[in-house]
């Protein structure tokens, strides 16, 4: 890495702890955490839009404020993996008519552990030449050094060659923990950081007692590196195909304290109140009653949460709320911090050289 991007990278993370302290500081915090991503080569998820030219064939974006397209041969964000098979893949593509005939869109899906996904994307239906074709390609990539499965797409169908995830190693302190990463389901984009985040979450509730109630768990990414900490974990999560990866992740990883249930948090916030009834609950033999959750976990979209999702949250001794959007964590904390103050904060650069950046703040009741 140029010591030119070193400084530049330096200068954009600087900029953004200075706009996250002001954000905070109404909510008298203590000293940011702060983590850093690399400036290159973190992202796991990429999409191109594919162009036609004669018989040429290769990737492209769009320039967000002119929306002129550009060529995209390499993309430095994205993982190594991504761009070493970017150039393969296309190669591959461009003789073949079964393959390359009216593809318009490649999404690519990698993970730390060395496994691809690759989605080709269609404006017409896929049929056997395709699915052969297709078969062939893996297997040449493969006998290349991937660990590649591909996926096709076109209106109201999807062809699996094996399967539609890739299984990601995280590691949190001494665990390495597994997890199923379903194509189109939300996962963290930066493994690296990734990591960091789950490490400082432990950290914070590291000396909890009773039981975690996490919102929004997605995957489980954050309920399975949690669970030592906590006697039992509740996690909801509204997605069905997220709530099947947190299953299967539970098993993977031989978790037997952790219990996801199909909810929002809306409705959550119902069933706790008592206002309603859910079937769902009494299906899974769950009793909210018999949880003893002094602490609570969100990660909310970055629409933050609703007010009664808020009052709901501050009955709760302990919060960690990791947002991505630190504008409404800060509507949320106009609510938060009157019942609780933040004991630790911090910032993890998931996007080098955007203005995005998620924050997480550890409140303790006052």
């Amino acid at each position: 890495m140029s010591d030119t991007l070193s400084n530049q990278y330096a200068a954009q993370l600087d900029d953004k702890v200075a706009r996250l302290n002001t954000l905070l500081a109404p909510f008298n915090p203590p000293a940011l955490d702060v983590f850093e991503s690399a400036p290159q080569h973190y992202r796991m998820r990429a999409e191109f839009r594919v162009w036609h030219e004669d018989d040429d064939l290769y990737y492209i974006m769009f320039n967000q404020e002119t929306r002129e397209k550009y060529r995209v041969d390499q993309f430095p964000a994205a993982s190594r993996l991504i761009n070493d098979l970017m150039p393969l893949l296309i190669e591959s593509l461009k003789p073949c008519k079964a393959l390359r005939h009216k593809l318009f869109q490649v999404d690519f899906l990698s993970t730390l552990s060395g496994e691809v996904l690759v989605s080709l994307l269609y404006h017409r239906q896929l049929d056997d030449a395709w699915l052969e074709a297709a078969k062939a390609m893996k297997q040449k990539l493969n006998d290349e050094g991937f660990n590649l499965n591909i996926i096709g797409r076109a209106r109201k169908q999807k062809i699996l060659l094996d399967r539609d995830y890739v299984v990601e190693k995280i590691n949190c302190f001494d665990r390495s923990l597994t997890y199923q990463q379903i194509e189109n389901s939300f996962t963290q984009p930066n493994g690296r950081v990734a990591e960091k985040m789950l490490e400082w979450a432990f950290d914070c509730t590291r000396d909890s007692q009773g039981d975690l109630l996490e919102l929004y768990c997605g995957n489980g990414n954050f309920s399975l590196a949690l669970a030592p900490n906590f006697e039992r974990v509740l996690a909801t999560e509204l997605a069905k195909p997220s709530v099947h990866s947190a299953q299967w992740n539970i098993a993977a990883n031989q978790i037997d304290n952790v219990q996801i249930i199909r909810m929002s948090a809306e409705e959550f916030t119902e069933a706790m109140k008592g206002v309603r009834t859910f079937r769902r609950l009494e299906e899974a033999n769950i009793d909210l009653q018999s949880y003893n959750c002094n602490t609570i976990f969100v990660d909310p979209p970055r629409s933050g949460m609703d007010e009664d999702t808020c009052r709901m949250v501050q009955d709760y001794e302990r919060i960690l709320y990791i947002s991505c959007n630190p504008d409404t964590l800060c509507e949320n904390l106009e609510i938060l911090s009157k019942t609780h103050r933040i004991s630790r904060a911090a910032l993890f650069d998931q996007f080098p050289f955007t203005h995005h950046m998620e924050a997480g703040v550890w409140l303790e009741r006052r």
